[in-house]
C-alpha cells in the first residue's frame, strides 16, 4: 500500500483514499464522437506498461478532492516527488497538438 503525502492538506494517507487518473500527459481527444470504435477503445483501454519512473495524476477523493501529480517508480512503488499542476503544468507533445485534446483533469 502506497502512502501519499497531498500537496495541499499536507496530509500522508494511505492510497486507498486517492484516485488513480492515469498517466500525466494523457490527452483526451477534442471529438470522442468522431472516432471510431477501435480508436476509441484504443484510448480508454491500452496504455504503456512503462518499467521505472512514471508521471501520475492522483486525486485526493476522501480528502480534500483536489488533482496533483507523483513521480512513483513502477518497480519499487517509491515515490520520488509529489507536485501540483501549478509546479508542473503539462505540456502537450508536437502529436497531441495536432491531434488536439484535452487534460481530463486539471
Amino acid at each position: 500500500m502506497l502512502r501519499i503525502k497531498c500537496p495541499y492538506c499536507g496530509s500522508a494517507r494511505d492510497e486507498d483514499e486517492f484516485t488513480f487518473g492515469g498517466p500525466y500527459d494523457r490527452v483526451r481527444p477534442l471529438a470522442p464522437q468522431e472516432l471510431s470504435d477501435e480508436q476509441w477503445a484504443d484510448f480508454l483501454f491500452t496504455r504503456d506498461n512503462i518499467r521505472g519512473n512514471l508521471l501520475e495524476r492522483w486525486r485526493h477523493t476522501f480528502g480534500c478532492r483536489q488533482w496533483f501529480g507523483i513521480e512513483r517508480d513502477t518497480v519499487s512503488h517509491e515515490i520520488r516527488r509529489i507536485f501540483t499542476f501549478a509546479e508542473m503544468p503539462r505540456q502537450m507533445s508536437a502529436v497531441n497538438q495536432v491531434d488536439g485534446g484535452l487534460h481530463e483533469a486539471a
